[in-house]
């Protein structure tokens, strides 16, 4: 039985994942598991946005069972979070945090998925279910990284702490998960960078190269500014004969007024800078009007407009989520309405100019506009940093044959509240997944190709080597 274990441990640290990484197996309550199978439990074991606590017990056990130092950050269903680091925070060592989520969205309708969404189904080239790319592929992805540093380590006295960093409430911002974690645990995590999830690669982004896979690393989001509209109008309340002004109409007539408009383009330093860089990947005359952004802004606007992928990094953007009265019968006319929007504005825009601006499309003094949420005005990462660099050198080695590019996103995640603090904070998945595959997210069908597991392990121990390397 010994010799047996001895043979593990061998498989353990010699085995190469795909002729890089040093580690297929790690240890788990039922035997040692490869990383295809270690994500299928983690699938299995559901953990919708609220309800995470079960699912983060099996990765925390997980961790634990793999010799990480354990913190437990918050012990209850919307709000269980944990660390598991390289070395003990108490070390107070500079962090370098891989940032995660435990929480998925809801299935959605089960009879249209073609492997139950809780089955973690290995197929030949896939992994199936809710959360195998958001987020808990990405958990796995780094938490095997993270085993293959500590594995590799030997003697040396790294000057950085490696810690993984899993939290809860990610998809619902509720007030537990990574508010919680920040304002009771930052000082303790000591962070000197944040690693959270960003853009995987894409193809066709460069015209004149549609092959050829872009890598985007996140520098900045978009940030959210979420608003409650409020109008209440003394009316008539039966429906078979409408006054000529009620809530419901002129609430309706209000937003028109905003949602019909077209979003003023707004050139700032990081669409400019992307649009710049895009243009050095691209040949001919988009080359020159690329690298020229303001010369010929005419011509780029009316391609902007064409894509609302592409217009959200242009505009503040305003979306109409959801309009709601307390009325149940559809012959009465409500005397209060309530529209709720999201809306998110381009780094260093003035949420005081913006209200005013839409208090004025809106045209309607009697809308009481109040914020739900918002997040404070930031700096973004600068690309010169090391990290970046790191980042960057690492995704070459891997991808040898794509491109990497420094932008910002129309969402927000759970590195914004880092980004808050001051702290560097990059956002990236360095994986080449098929843009098929990122319509499934928060959609029917969720999977991830097997492949993309081994090339992101692959890509983050060079990352995090990387970062060692240049402390040696």
């Amino acid at each position: 039985m010994k010799a047996f274990h001895i043979l593990i441990l061998f498989i353990i640290t010699h085995l190469s994942l795909n002729g890089q990484t040093n580690m297929q197996l790690i240890n788990s309550s039922d035997g040692y598991k490869n990383i295809y199978e270690i994500l299928s439990t983690y699938i299995q074991i559901k953990s919708e946005s609220g309800k995470e606590k079960n699912a983060g017990l099996y990765f925390r056990n997980l961790c634990e069972a793999n010799r990480l130092n354990i913190y437990p950050m918050g012990e209850t269903d919307g709000n269980f979070n944990f660390a598991a680091s390289l070395f003990p925070l108490e070390s107070k060592k500079p962090n370098i945090i891989l940032l995660n989520h435990i929480d998925t969205v809801s299935e959605g309708p089960l009879e249209k998925w073609q492997y139950s969404p809780y089955s973690g189904e290995i197929t030949d080239k896939d992994v199936w279910g809710r959360g195998a790319f958001d987020n808990k592929g990405a958990a796995v992805i780094q938490l095997f990284s993270l085993l293959n540093i500590k594995e590799t380590i030997g003697n040396f006295t790294a000057k950085y702490n490696i810690t993984l960093l899993s939290v809860s409430c990610e998809e619902t911002q509720c007030p537990g998960g990574i508010s919680f974690v920040i304002d009771n645990y930052l000082d303790l995590l000591n962070p000197v960078l944040v690693l959270g999830e960003g853009p995987p690669a894409l193809k066709n982004i460069v015209s004149t190269n549609p092959e050829l896979e872009i890598f985007g690393i996140s520098v900045a989001q978009k940030r959210p500014l979420w608003l409650e509209l409020e109008l209440e109008v003394k009316s008539s309340g039966h429906g078979a004969v409408p006054p000529h002004h009620y809530a419901n109409k002129d609430m309706v007539l209000a937003l028109d007024n905003v949602l019909n408009k077209k979003a003023k383009i707004i050139y700032d330093d990081l669409n400019v800078s992307l649009l710049k860089q895009l243009g050095e990947l691209e040949k001919g005359i988009k080359k020159t009007v690329l690298k020229h952004p303001r010369l010929f802004k005419f011509i780029i606007k009316s391609e902007i407009r064409k894509t609302p992928e592409l217009l959200a990094l242009f505009t503040n953007t305003i979306s109409l989520t959801r309009i709601h009265n307390n009325n149940q019968t559809i012959n009465n006319i409500p005397q209060n309405v309530k529209a709720y929007l999201d809306c998110r504005l381009l780094v260093g825009q003035d949420e005081s100019l913006f209200l005013e601006d839409l208090k004025t499309k809106l045209n309607n003094p009697n809308i009481n506009i109040s914020i739900l949420n918002q997040i404070p005005t930031y700096l973004p990462t600068e690309i010169s940093n090391t990290f970046y660099k790191n980042l960057e050198a690492a995704i070459i080695k891997n991808f040898p044959n794509a491109q990497v590019i420094s932008l910002f996103t129309p969402n927000f995640n759970d590195t914004t509240p880092f980004r808050n603090k001051g702290i560097t904070t990059l956002s990236s998945i360095p994986i080449s997944m098929p843009r098929t595959f990122l319509e499934c997210v928060h959609n029917i069908n969720e999977r991830i190709p097997k492949q993309c597991l081994i090339e992101g392990t692959n890509t983050y121990v060079t990352f995090l080597n990387n970062c060692f390397e240049s402390l040696r």
